[in-house]
């Protein structure tokens, strides 16, 4: 430190004593900065901490909100940690004496002072983990401290390695899917995030296994998958329905960006040359790049769906499958004008078609379980996704030889493609591109031919007549096997407005198929119930009628259920007496059409569901096939053959008496 002496008329003393001033002033400012330069916060930040460890409940909940408001300004936020504050939260958050709206604007304080970024994730104890995890793991828990939770864990995921390890140990994909099953979107999308958040972080091996297990995935954990699967594609429709606006520069940069990645080595800088110049050049390379819009391809973007999203697809080829890429683009440049497949326009529309196949922005369904593990394995699946299928477009137009002209027929074979290798369920992406060279556009064609001679042999009027000779007896056989699993019986769930019940019924037809046998069950059996210990009756010769969907008396009474089409489409009564109802709820569509087909079949009514028709469609093409197998490569005529002659006599007749 050095000081100037002005020649001025002061004592000595008087000199020392004014550095001595401005020495010790430097020196408080060094050991106590932040007090001396901000005394309101610090003020504030001793008295919350005091007040936070008041005795009076009253006192300290008004206390913690103070805190979770301050909390937000980082100074105040600086001067509290360095009164240890976030220690102090801690120790409150591990005692467990703090619920409801204590512990909710505890941790809401806790996740402000820990956003500023001053402390470090890594001191955390086990035992804090634990606590947080456990009101995430319970069942039923105040909204806002399940919010707060979830938001500390993604935290602590995303921010530590250790301690990624340390929360994977409390907590599970299986106990956050429940989170998934409310109505409170911030609810969903926190857990989403933590969700997300233990797939990134997860090591490969781990990741690529978190949905394939020794056992087969039982129907519940079937439908909390799809119902993530749903969620997790749904977060695309913003994008999906988001138009480009042809004047935004940074949007109008991606676009560059993927000419600058397409044609790097044949970029002239962009300085050279005049305006002229420049914009023929760029209006050539986005013809190359199968943009409808030469002249300003951001125009094209401007159909929703797919809006942009189809843009942030064509920019994630471009940079994680560069070679792939440059390869296509340069591949179709050099072809002749109406044999390139267009880049440009073909990722617009076939990020439409997998929006389309991926049902994004729908709501999940009450009784789905089609899920794709494969999507579970990568945290871009929806983007690698479009990069293995642009690259099967490609393939295929090559393969069908198309032109411009051929466009939407190489669309609908490419969506067959897709479509069929879906259908086996693939557990990765290299399987699914695995499944997608088998199904080359060669075998497309024989798989259509195949179905269609099927089809075909069927049509001939010899056929159609022996179909309409079998088709009663397959019938009755359908009639018995519906007759027999309402012998077995069935549980239903006794469901009000509230989704989960844990009531249960049950009911069955009894082996003569006179009487309904029915009552109340404690837990869902694991086999047939006895006639026995069904307490109530219903003979059949009292039935009068059945009815379904939102005729039900059940449907009427509660507003709830009547709005959810779900439940609606498995809701059916039998109506006996005058004005006497039995009310089911099916437990699935199968389960709904084996009880009305059956009880309409009692009743000697027509039985018209949808499994009839299916499994009279293939009985009755099996047993025409077996029927037909003498017949195989023989020509069937459409006409039967002349009826010949009477002979002139009858003398070869044998008399047999």
């Amino acid at each position: 430190m050095y000081f100037r002496l002005s020649t001025q008329k002061k004592p000595l003393s008087a000199i020392i004593k004014e550095v001595l001033s401005v020495y010790v002033l430097c020196l408080s400012a060094i050991i106590f900065p932040l007090p001396l330069l901000f005394p309101l916060q610090y003020q504030t930040a001793v008295q919350l901490h005091e007040r936070i460890q008041s005795s009076s409940m009253d006192a300290k909940l008004e206390a913690l909100k103070d805190l979770a408001n301050a909390s937000r300004d980082i100074t105040f936020a600086q001067e509290f940690i360095n009164l240890d504050g976030i220690s102090l939260l801690t120790q409150m958050v591990e005692s467990g004496t703090d619920f409801g709206d204590l512990l909710s604007f505890t941790l809401t304080a806790f996740v402000e002072l820990m956003d500023h970024g001053i402390v470090s994730w890594d001191t955390f104890s086990v035992a804090f983990i634990k606590k947080i995890a456990s009101y995430v793991n319970k069942s039923a828990m105040d909204t806002a401290v399940l919010q707060r939770s979830l938001a500390i864990l993604e935290s602590m995921v995303l921010n530590s390695q250790d301690l990624y390890h340390k929360v994977a140990q409390e907590i599970t994909i299986g106990q956050l899917i429940p989170h998934l099953q409310g109505t409170d979107q911030d609810i969903q999308t926190y857990t989403i995030a933590v969700i997300n958040a233990l797939f990134l972080k997860a090591p490969e091996e781990k990741r690529q296994n978190v949905i394939r297990s020794p056992t087969p995935v039982n129907e519940e954990m079937a439908h909390q998958l799809y119902v993530l699967q749903v969620l997790n594609f749904n977060l695309l429709e913003d994008r999906m329905m988001t138009k480009m606006d042809p004047q935004d520069q940074a949007q109008r940069d991606i676009i560059f960006e993927l000419r600058r990645i397409a044609f790097d080595a044949e970029c002239e800088p962009n300085n050279s040359g005049s305006i002229e110049k420049r914009k023929s050049m760029y209006t050539r390379d986005y013809k190359k790049l199968g943009f409808i819009n030469h002249v300003n391809p951001a125009v094209d973007f401007t159909q929703i769906p797919p809006g942009m999203l189809a843009l942030d697809n064509m920019l994630y080829f471009a940079r994680h499958h560069q070679d792939a890429y440059v390869r296509i683009v340069l591949e179709n440049s050099s072809r002749e004008d109406k044999h390139e497949c267009p880049f440009g326009r073909s990722s617009i529309e076939l990020t439409k078609m997998l929006c389309e196949i991926l049902k994004v922005g729908e709501l999940p369904s009450e009784n789905c379980h089609d899920f794709h593990p494969m999507f579970f394995t990568h945290d871009r699946s929806f983007e690698e996704f479009f990069c293995t299928c642009i690259q099967l477009l490609n393939k295929t137009w090559k393969e069908m030889r198309a032109t411009s002209e051929d466009f939407n027929k190489v669309m609908q074979v490419v969506r067959e493609q897709i479509m069929r290798a879906l259908t086996l369920k693939p557990n990765s992406l290299d399987q699914f591109k695995s499944r997608l060279q088998n199904l080359s556009y060669t075998e497309i064609l024989k798989i259509r031919q195949s179905e269609r001679m099927n089809q075909e042999d069927f049509q001939s009027r010899p056929i159609l007549e022996l179909r309409e000779k079998i088709q009663p007896e397959i019938m009755e056989l359908i009639k018995q096997q519906r007759l027999n699993r309402l012998c077995e019986g069935t549980c239903f769930r006794k469901i009000s407005s509230r989704r989960r019940q844990d009531k249960f019924w049950y009911c069955r037809l009894s082996p003569n198929h006179k009487v309904l046998h029915y009552g109340d069950l404690e837990e869902s059996p694991q086999g047939e119930v006895p006639h026995d210990s069904l307490q109530d009756k219903l003979p059949v010769a009292d039935i009068k009628a059945v009815i379904t969907g939102k005729d039900c008396p059940h449907m009427k009474e509660k507003g709830a259920l009547k709005q959810n089409k779900e439940v609606l489409e498995l809701a059916f009564s039998v109506l006996y007496e005058s004005d006497e109802y039995l009310n089911f709820i099916a437990p699935d569509k199968h389960e709904y059409c084996v009880w009305t087909d059956g009880l309409n079949a009692l009743l000697g009514k027509e039985m018209t569901s949808e499994y009839t028709k299916s499994d009279m469609d293939t009985l009755l093409s099996m047993e025409m096939k077996l029927r037909l197998l003498d017949l195989e490569n023989i020509q069937i005529p459409e006409a039967p053959p002349p009826i010949p002659k009477e002979p002139s006599n009858y003398d070869f007749v044998y008399d047999c008496n």
